[in-house]
């Protein structure tokens, strides 16, 4: 992987990016680089889309509704990173924001919201969670940006499980003392994590999750998290044990 350039500026785009492919950019995203970075003809940004690395393009034309630019060369190839879907119960505006942006920074693949029996926010702004998904990888130099998948309620989510996917359910009366090392003694090439909503789960939802042959519970240690704060706790866990930190 080529050395990433902290002080460079970078664009995520939807469009294929390969050698002298030109890409053309909407009034938002032109309005961004012309009167917020002030950009000209000529300029230079960091374009990727999450499949075909990062490049760097210049600019090769632009008015008020619209900006042309070219890709030059390939700065880094594409990485596949761990493969790890994050499920969380939602929660109210502010918070979600921070969660969504801190598991695409720990490396989340995809994002899939669920409903539990004690949820606070039954609504999900879907769009405004993959504009955070996408500031986050624009920031950090991200190139794996996670897929936010529909809102589901949980016992569906757990009645269509892929069985080769580990779930790993973080739950604050597992007696598991060492998460880590739990996390090691069964090593899976696909992985999910779910941390519960802020009032826990239900006695019939742990039930549900406790008794399913694809579950594994882990404790997050001696004091009880915040979801938000969970979040971070579980997936530097997971990458410390099994993920890309090893």
């Amino acid at each position: 992987m080529g050395k990433y350039d902290f002080r460079a500026q970078r664009l995520f785009v939807e469009a294929r990016l390969s050698a002298g492919a030109g890409v053309t950019l909407e009034r938002e995203a032109t309005n961004y680089l012309i009167n917020v970075l002030r950009l000209g003809n000529g300029s230079e940004i960091l374009l990727f889309n999450g499949r075909d690395g990062e490049w760097r393009a210049s600019i090769d034309a632009f008015d008020k509704r619209s900006c042309t630019l070219v890709c030059q060369e390939q700065t880094r190839s594409q990485e596949r990173g761990p493969d790890i879907d994050y499920l969380f119960a939602p929660l109210k505006r502010a918070r979600l924001d921070y969660m969504v942006q801190k598991a695409t920074e720990m490396g989340a693949s995809r994002l899939r919201p669920v409903l539990t029996q004690h949820t606070v926010a039954d609504r999900v702004n879907l769009e405004r969670m993959r504009a955070n998904v996408i500031e986050a990888a624009e920031q950090c130099g991200i190139l794996n940006v996670p897929e936010v998948l529909e809102v589901e309620k949980l016992g569906k989510i757990v009645a269509d499980w892929d069985r080769s996917r580990l779930l790993i359910f973080c739950d604050e009366m597992s007696d598991v003392a060492d998460p880590i090392a739990a996390l090691r003694e069964e090593p899976a090439d696909k992985l999910a994590v779910l941390i519960g909503p802020e009032g826990g789960f239900s006695a019939d939802e742990q039930r549900l999750l406790r008794a399913q042959p694809f579950t594994r519970t882990i404790s997050l240690g001696p004091r009880i998290l915040r979801a938000d704060t969970a979040a971070v706790a579980a997936l530097a866990a997971v990458n410390i044990a099994v993920g890309d930190w090893r």
